[in-house]
Parts: structure tokens; sequence; C-alpha cells
């Protein structure tokens, strides 16, 4: 079976570290068959034969099968993953308790507490938090990582379906959605008490198992398998989807989120996930 070692890193992929990589196979026995710059972040190698683990400094090195690399739908997770922040520990520094919340959101992520009532609890603690905080986070504290924009636009334009799912807030996931270009967004519901927050959240929840049956649901709607979807996540609450994607993704993510995925992202920015799917720079759409 003819796999494909890619190799990614935001600082560049130099020529040098390819040979490397390259070495590295034919040392385990692997038939190296191409090999292609993807870009000044991006190389890959088409290879028969052994699947060794590779290392590299600096760098993330993935093997993926050669086949069906391109997938017809992104599903993604906003915090953490599009955006670098966990937009509730930013609500909450807005009402003083930033440390006590994160330390929660920290908790859920690395999947020691449940996420429903880890949610529940972190939200009634922003009881009473006013509308105008959260237009004011949202204004002052919520940038995109690396690479987003060009990842979600270049999937769309080669037809695929982009959906942001999201155990965080509509109030977040509309915003980044229209900012980034997701054709579809997914999120909980934060409730109100007029202006201000009322320390609940509608239901039901979006967590784990929900982010697994939207990316179900959105890939029968499509007409294809979950084999055609790439996923990406940084913590426990996107394990499930990732497991079963085609290509799923831990985006600097936490350990049990790492032991699940098909590729690890330490290094790279979001453009990696072009580069895994075979998507040339040359390709990208700005």
């Amino acid at each position: 079976m003819t796999h494909v070692a890619v190799i990614t890193a935001a600082a560049g992929v130099s020529d040098t570290l390819a040979a490397d990589i390259a070495t590295q196979l034919s040392d385990a026995g692997a038939v190296i068959l191409s090999e292609r710059r993807l870009g000044a972040a991006g190389y890959e190698i088409a290879f028969d034969g052994a699947t060794p683990a590779l290392t590299a400094a600096e760098a993330d090195v993935n093997i993926l099968p050669a086949a069906n690399r391109e997938k017809r739908m992104l599903i993604a997770d906003m915090d953490s993953t599009m955006i670098p922040v966990e937009c509730i520990d930013e609500l909450a520094d807005f009402a003083g308790l930033k440390a006590e919340v994160s330390d929660i959101t920290e908790r859920a992520m690395r999947g020691e507490l449940d996420f429903e009532a880890a949610l529940r609890e972190r939200v009634g603690l922003l009881k009473g938090l006013p509308r105008a905080a959260l237009e004011q986070c949202y204004a002052e504290r919520i940038s995109l990582n690396p690479g987003a924009e060009l990842l979600v636009r270049t999937m769309n334009a080669r037809g695929a379906v982009t959906a942001l799912v999201s155990g965080g807030f509509t109030f977040f996931t509309s915003r980044v959605a229209e900012r980034v270009g997701f054709a579809i967004n997914r999120a909980n519901t934060l409730l109100f008490d007029g202006d201000v927050l009322s320390g609940a959240v509608g239901d039901p929840i979006l967590g784990r198992e929900a982010k697994l049956e939207s990316l179900n649901a959105l890939s029968a709607e499509g007409g294809f398998g979950q084999a055609d979807v790439i996923a990406v996540g940084d913590g426990a609450n996107d394990l499930a989807m990732v497991e079963v994607a085609g290509i799923g993704v831990a985006y600097h993510a936490k350990p049990a989120l790492k032991a699940a995925a098909t590729a690890t992202l330490d290094h790279s920015d979001l453009t990696a996930l072009l580069f895994l799917q075979g998507i040339a720079e040359a390709d990208f759409v700005a």
C-alpha cells in the first residue's frame, strides 16, 4: 500500500530536513516513489513498504494513505483551534473569574471532567455579565489562528462542506464563521435575562457526542462518508469526531486527542491541513 509522509512546519521545511526524512524512510526499508514540495511550509514523500515512526526537530511528520487524501468536508473546533483562546475563559476575565474558570476549562479539555457539567458550572459563574461585555470580548480578545482563513476559503473554493462545530457559544461561532467563511456553524446558546447572562445555557448541550453527530449528519446530507471528512480539534471534547474522520487532526492538542488522531500538528499552522490533503500552496485561495 502506498503512503505519503507529509512534512510541515510554520517556520518552513528545508531541503535538508526533507532529505533527512527520506533517509529515515529508506533506512527503514521503504521504497521512495516520488517527492514533491507543496510550499515553503510543506513537503511530501510518497513511498511503499514500512511505515516507520519518523522524527524531526521543530517540524511535524505525518504518514497518511496516498489514496483519497483530499476530503469533501472540513469540520473544525473553534476555541484553541481556529482561534487561539477559549472564549469562556476570556469572558470570565470580564467577571474577574478567569483563574477559576480557566482551571475548569483546562481539566475539561484534558478529559478529566464531564464536559456538560463543567460547561454548566462555568456559565453559572458568569451570571449577570452584561451583553456589552461579550461584544467587547469578541472585539478585543478574539483573533484567528494563522492559516484559518486560507484553510476554509481554499476548501470552500474546492467544493468542500465547511462546518465550525464548537462546544463554545453561538455568540462567538456565528461571528467567527462569517469572518473566516465557514458555511455552517453549530454551538451552544448562552441564555440572557434582559441584557445580562442568566447563568444558564440552552439545551441540548453540544459536546463530544454532538460533534460526532454533526459530522455524521452533515456527511450523510452531502452523500459521502466519514472517510471523506477531515476533522480538527485540540481537546478531549473533539475526540469522537477526530477519531472517526478520514483524516483526524490533533492541532496543538491535549494528549488524549493526540492518541486518537490520524495526524498531529505541533509545529504547523492551519494551512498544514491543506498540505495533509496534498493541496499545494500554489492552489491556496486567499
